[in-house]
């Protein structure tokens, strides 16, 4: 049976390629009809090929140069198999003899694609020819090397498109056609093209793969002396049977295929990988309950671990987030097994999420959802973002209590309202991770590390703070640089985020780096050269690492002062105490849902204009050099209200000479636990208090000379926290009926921040 394929007629006109109305007409060309692709993507990819022949042709009688990759782009589209295997066969080449190993590992499956393309014939052909090339290219392979490759045959080729129909659309009715734009698209097709093949053979070839490497075990069950049972993955390298040390991960994010991939890592490495579901989850039957068992049942199955036969009696633990969050957990019992932890943006529940400093963030609500309502992931739900987004929005305009969210989503939302009833830092948050003294028991080595930009960073650095305090000779070293919360964990970062270009130095893999520390813990290897000191830091905008002994020893604490005195367009932030200068003053309607305050989160992370429409900013005066700010900033915040209580965000700026302005901290919290996490301490209405603030996140910047320091202090009233109306009563059950009378806040200019300038010497 016949599919319909469009053809574009197209000629070159200097750096563009001209469009008639050719989008239309088509050609038949025969293709077995049970493979036959929608006439809207087999269009696509007629339209693609025709603009890239014509760009092959054009390069051919040497009329335009073409990269390599992109000529590689353009072969895998263009219908010329052959011609793209030599092509793409010639990019991973020159990428290997260039030491970029890992950029030509991302070109492996184009590569099979290609050969499996070359086969012609049938689809089931081709994609026989598809699984010999796979195992032919594998076969070559050792572990790691084969692990390392196969995590480049995940591609999301559906979104990819998507996002090539939208940029065909946007070309409709155009004349001309960009070079560079023609490429781009060549790129999108080769990748649409490359993994849909990949997503439907890779999984299964993979797993092949990994069961000839290792002895793998995915039905392990680990009871816990509390008399729960956890399930759990397993993996072993089939070269050795002798006793290991074992690398384990715990999860609350039960993916099978995750789980085994994550086990095989360590396992080629030659550790025994072991991933384990926590209560619940996967295999488990008891009740899943996040965050309250991990202590108990992180402790027993490290305990469990080292009891079996193929263990040394060594156990690390390590991952991200929540991983990260049950590396502490386990910790706090100390089992004598646990000799290392290595947490990535570890969470501190209670503190970082679902709430952070006693504030509670909406942006926690779908959460529960996620990982509760079934024994692997509910993705579904959890991807239906314009629920999540409207119910921010929606919840807020409603006015009702915070407690009552979950009736405007319209789904019970059982943890979020066991969650509220704990507002304080309690005993209920306290068992979960290590409080207090408990910290001085951890007498292992330990590494963390986290980004400048991970939103839960105020955990990581509580967890090394805290440590640190009850335990100064503790062998915990930190790694922090310009990462999201995901950045943090991936093994290549981004290039650019949130309009920041990441400095090239930044790139570091984590898990490499992860193994190379288990390595030096337990194995005796060497120090990881990017760890020479305890605190370990990506200088933004000096492409360089910083090292120093200690957060204090990377930077002096400089005070400044938020004075009233108006300087330009902002107040001013002085170096000196600017004397008998009234209060700023600032009034904010709750009832007022129209209107939210300056928002604080770190997206884009560098504006080209920064505009505060709520709250008080505060300018220094242009540094004459460029200077460090490294460290996190804290200080006393002088203020008069006329209600009992309110939340606020202090955020740090650079305001460069040429007016942009790029985000390197804030800090979040609310007045009545300012002093106390575990205990609220409300204001009195029109007397003066100090309002201490500490737990900021930590960033690493070079400023260029003629950049000044920008400080903005607010209220918070907005649709992504609870909404403090300044009653006194619980937050949760405030709602618009109780705003009465717009807030009063007067800033004292005795108020000070202290910010951390000048660094340590960089490499």
């Amino acid at each position: 049976m016949a599919s319909l394929r469009k053809r574009m007629r197209v000629a070159m006109c200097g750096a563009t390629w001209m469009l008639g109305s050719c989008l239309s007409f088509a050609q038949e060309r025969d293709v077995p009809s049970a493979v036959a692709a929608p006439v809207a993507d087999e269009a696509i990819a007629g339209r693609v090929e025709a603009l890239s022949r014509e760009v092959l042709a054009a390069s051919r009688a040497g009329e335009v140069e073409v990269a390599p990759t992109s000529l590689a782009h353009l072969q895998l589209v263009a219908g010329t198999p052959a011609d793209a295997e030599q092509a793409v066969a010639e990019v991973v080449r020159g990428l290997e003899e260039a030491g970029d190993v890992d950029r030509a590992r991302r070109w492996v499956p184009y590569l099979l694609h290609a050969r499996a393309s070359a086969v012609g014939g049938t689809l089931s052909a081709r994609d026989e020819a598809y699984r010999q090339a796979y195992r032919a290219h594998f076969a070559g392979l050792d572990d790691l090397a084969a692990l390392k490759t196969q995590y480049w045959f995940v591609g999301d080729s559906r979104s990819m498109r998507d996002q090539l129909r939208q940029a065909l659309a946007r070309q409709q009715g155009q004349s001309r056609i960009p070079r560079q734009e023609v490429l781009e698209l060549a790129r999108r097709q080769a990748f649409v093209a490359a993994y849909d093949q990949a997503t439907r053979l890779a999984g299964a070839l993979g797993r092949e793969d990994l069961a000839r490497r290792f002895s793998i075990d995915d039905t392990v069950m680990i009871p816990t002396p509390q008399g729960a049972t956890l399930s759990a993955v397993v993996v072993r390298p089939r070269a050795s049977d002798a006793p290991a040390p074992t690398a384990m991960l715990f999860t609350i994010y039960a993916d099978p295929d995750n789980h085994l991939a994550t086990a095989a890592q360590a396992a080629a490495r030659g550790y025994v990988g072991v991933v384990v579901d926590v209560r619940g989850k996967r295999l488990g039957q008891d009740a899943i309950r996040p965050y309250e068992t991990e202590a108990d049942d992180a402790a027993a199955a490290v305990e469990w671990i080292a009891r079996q036969p193929w263990s040394d009696g060594r156990v690390a633990m390590y991952g991200g987030s929540y991983s990260g969050f049950a590396a502490w957990a386990a910790a706090k019992r100390m089992p004598a097994a646990l000799k290392t932890i290595v947490p990535y943006v570890a969470a501190i529940p209670g503190l970082g999420v679902p709430m952070e400093n006693n504030v509670f963030l909406v942006a926690n609500y779908a959460w529960p959802f996620y990982v509760a309502n079934n024994r692997l992931l509910d993705n579904t739900v959890y991807a239906d973002r314009e629920r999540w987004r409207t119910l921010a929005t929606d919840w807020y305009a409603s006015g009702r209590p915070f407690r009552e969210i979950d009736q405007v989503d319209g789904t019970p939302n059982p943890w979020l309202q066991r969650w509220l009833s704990h507002p304080d830092y309690d005993a209920y948050w306290q068992a979960m991770v290590p409080y207090g003294e408990e910290f001085a028991r951890i007498d292992i080595p330990v590494l963390s590390i986290t980004g400048y930009y991970d939103d839960g960073q105020v955990s990581a650095l509580q967890y090394y703070k805290e440590h640190l305090r009850h335990r100064p000779d503790a062998r915990h070293v930190l790694l922090i640089g310009p990462y999201d919360h995901f950045g943090a964990q991936a093994p290549v970062k981004a290039r650019n985020l949130g309009g920041y270009d990441i400095d090239p130095v930044a790139q570091f893999d984590t898990e490499a780096l992860t193994f190379q520390w288990l390595d030096h813990v337990l194995r005796g290897g060497p120090r990881p050269a990017l760890l020479p000191d305890a605190v370990n830091y990506q200088l933004m905008g000096a492409n360089a690492w910083g090292h120093a002994p200690s957060l204090d020893a990377a930077a002096r604490a400089t005070t400044f002062h938020l004075s009233g005195e108006a300087t330009g367009a902002y107040h001013r932030l002085s170096r000196t105490d600017p004397g008998p200068i009234a209060p700023l003053r600032q009034v904010v309607d709750f009832a007022d849902r129209r209107s939210q305050s300056h928002a604080y989160y770190p997206s884009p992370i560098v504006r080209d204009r920064l505009e505060v429409d709520s709250g008080f900013a505060f300018a220094s005066e242009p540094f004459m050099t460029p200077t460090d700010v490294v460290g996190t900033f804290s200080g006393e915040l002088k203020v008069r209200i006329d209600k009992r209580d309110f939340d606020f965000t202090v955020v740090l700026y650079e305001l460069m000479a040429d007016g942009r302005a790029m985000q390197l901290s804030y800090s979040l919290g609310r007045a009545s636990h300012a002093r106390d996490m575990a205990r609220r301490e409300l204001l009195v209405p029109g007397e003066w208090t100090t309002v201490p603030f500490g737990r900021s996140r930590m960033t690493g910047r070079r400023m260029e000379a003629g950049s000044r320091l920008l400080v903005v202090v607010d209220v918070v009233k907005d649709a992504n926290h609870q909404v403090n109306m300044g009653t006194g009563k619980d937050v949760s059950d405030e709602s618009i009926a109780d705003a009465g009378t717009p807030l009063t806040i007067e800033w004292h200019p005795d108020s000070v921040i202290r910010i951390p300038l000048g660094g340590a010497v960089v490499e």
